[in-house]
């Protein structure tokens, strides 16, 4: 697609592109043509009625290009052309986008599943024992993205350091994670050290001056 009509699409407003469909659209062999003349037909709905001229009036392309691009996406199974009769008894083509809905969906499946691999189970684990209950599954993609920047050991801490705090909130344990970042701490025994230096400094009795005031007076 010339970066023109690209354009002129996104300003006119009538492609919208969720974000998640954009960060896999590689991992469905298409090229971004392709994925864009996608997001055009599903602003249509999932089953609408084939009518190529009307779809290259609406994109500024001729017929041939349309029907070039559909038998792309037909050839890579994200998209079917079927032939039903309306009320009328007459035979009609329809565009039905069911395929490429199965194809994202197992896409960002596969990726769910390798991004949770690389979590440690007992992460999970050790958050369910503590929390005493199942985790929901906006919370499982919290401790997902943590995976990226926190060690298992580190957040396995930042799960204790809540529930001593009497806090069971995946939110909470995130604020303690982002405050120990900023610290510098990397390790899991960093934290432990960091938290025994604190346990420390408060465990120490404040010395307090030793002054007879009753005497003082006393020798005025």
């Amino acid at each position: 697609m010339r970066e023109k009509h690209l354009i002129n699409l996104l300003m006119d407003g009538n492609i919208v592109v969720p974000l998640d469909f954009y960060r896999r659209y590689k991992a469905l062999n298409i090229s971004l043509e392709e994925f864009i003349f996608l997001m055009y037909l599903r602003g249509k709905g999932n089953l609408f009625l084939f009518d190529p001229s009307q779809i290259a009036l609406e994109l500024g392309y001729d017929t041939i290009k349309v029907l070039e691009l559909i038998s792309s996406l037909s050839d890579k199974k994200l998209l079917l052309i079927s032939t039903v009769k309306n009320d009328k008894g007459i035979v009609e083509e329809k565009v039905d986008l069911s395929l490429f809905y199965e194809r994202l969906a197992a896409v960002i499946l596969e990726d769910n599943n390798s991004l949770e691999k690389q979590v440690d189970s007992n992460v999970f684990s050790a958050i369910e024992k503590e929390f005493g209950r199942t985790l929901s599954p906006s919370e499982i993609e919290f401790i997902k993205a943590w995976s990226s920047n926190f060690s298992s050991d580190i957040i396995i801490e930042a799960v204790k350091e809540a529930m001593l705090n009497g806090v069971s909130s995946i939110r909470y344990i995130d604020k303690i994670l982002y405050e120990w970042d900023k610290k510098g701490l990397k390790t899991g025994e960093e934290v432990r050290h960091f938290l025994n230096n604190k346990k420390k400094e408060i465990k120490e009795p404040v010395e307090l001056f030793d002054y007879d005031w009753f005497d003082e007076d006393e020798e005025e």
